[in-house]
């Protein structure tokens, strides 16, 4: 997993338009980065609806919202469709931004280990340093914390 001042990896992923997005484009302006998971599943859907449920102010301190996961341009799609989701979501099928930012991990459910997305979220700031990091962020009240915690970065 990164750490708090370290360069942030640099990434050029396909979101649910089919459209290429890169961390070098958003250069210079503040970006956060959240990964998740899988769509469609009720704590990835609950942390979407809650990151486009604050959007504006986020926007307004001039930041980019962008979710991860491995699901497939499709599936972005479709989950932005029927949720109404404001938010950008990359497709990373090949893993490659998730072992990056190191969120791609062995996990345990039920005595049962598997790899998968330990939800996670980074503020990246405008030279491109990861500024604020969450690992195995718990959904509840996260997006609210994200927003104060830019707004602490952005005025010190």
């Amino acid at each position: 997993m990164l750490e708090v001042g370290e360069k942030a990896p640099e990434f050029c992923l396909p979101n649910q338009d089919s459209e290429e997005v890169c961390l070098r484009d958003l250069q210079g302006s503040w970006v956060v980065l959240y990964f998740y998971p899988k769509d469609s599943t009720p704590g990835c859907t609950t942390e979407a609806l809650d990151f486009t449920a604050h959007l504006a102010e986020f926007e307004a301190l001039g930041a980019t919202v962008l979710g991860v996961s491995p699901d497939s341009i499709k599936r972005h799609k479709n989950f932005v469709e029927k949720k109404e989701l404001k938010v950008t979501l990359l497709s990373d099928e090949e893993k490659s931004v998730l072992q990056a930012y190191g969120v791609w991990q062995l996990k345990k459910n039920y005595g049962r280990e598997y790899m998968g997305v330990v939800r996670s979220t980074f503020i990246i700031d405008p030279d491109g340093k990861i500024a604020a990091k969450w690992e195995k962020v718990r959904v509840k009240g996260h997006v609210e914390e994200v927003l104060a915690r830019l707004k602490e970065l952005q005025s010190a």
